[in-house]
């Protein structure tokens, strides 16, 4: 498993003090990945940037079609921007990915049979490693975590982020999930003042 599964797998909590957008959550997987990429020395960082080195063969796929999408040429690509290139409706494709490997399941959330679905982990050992790297606040998954707003907390007060590299990602992670509010907020000033516009004194 990768830590951007494990992440994807603990943001499933039900618990509506866990609920996670798809763009935020989105970001933070890109940032996983690129996390696991350091750890596996596919890549490294340069100030903003993301320098790759030898074409790895990750055993997990997702993560292999991230090492596939990375720049290879000089001026190698900003970390930012990487993370809104490939965080690009990942949330969806990590939901697809786990389903498909029988890691999450479909339930009603009403008692009704036409009630809405939604998406839970099943009890599987993946499952459970996710859940015992939250339990034991690993200082990555952790952080990541409460850059979306699980667990609470700031990423910068996470102990255990002595990799220069892995602190730059989570801080570009944490800036893109800021940026990505602010535009929504003021889309929603925006569309208020539109509303009232037609509605006149």
């Amino acid at each position: 498993m990768t830590t951007a599964k494990d992440l994807f797998i603990i943001a499933m909590d039900p618990r509506p003090e866990h609920a996670v957008g798809q763009g935020d959550l989105s970001l933070a997987l890109a940032g996983a990945e690129l996390i696991d990429l350091i750890a596996s020395g596919a890549v490294t960082v340069d100030g903003d940037r993301i320098v790759p080195g030898e074409p790895p063969t990750p055993d997990d796929r997702l993560l292999g079609e991230a090492a596939a999408q990375l720049t290879r040429r000089t001026p190698y690509e900003r970390i930012e921007d990487w993370l809104w290139r490939r965080g690009r409706d990942l949330s969806a494709t990590y939901q697809a990915a786990l389903e498909g490997d029988g890691e999450l399941t479909r339930k009603r959330s009403g008692r009704l049979s036409f009630g809405s679905q939604r998406v839970e982990p099943v009890d599987t050992p993946t499952r459970r490693r996710a859940a015992d790297r939250w339990e034991e606040k690993e200082p990555v998954l952790a952080a990541l975590a409460s850059v979306v707003g699980i667990g609470g907390g700031r990423p910068d007060d996470e102990p255990g982020l002595d990799e220069e590299g892995v602190t730059t990602v989570v801080a570009a992670v944490h800036d893109a999930v800021m940026e990505l509010e602010a535009v929504r907020q003021r889309r929603t000033i925006e569309n208020a003042a539109f509303a009232n516009l037609w509605r006149g004194p």
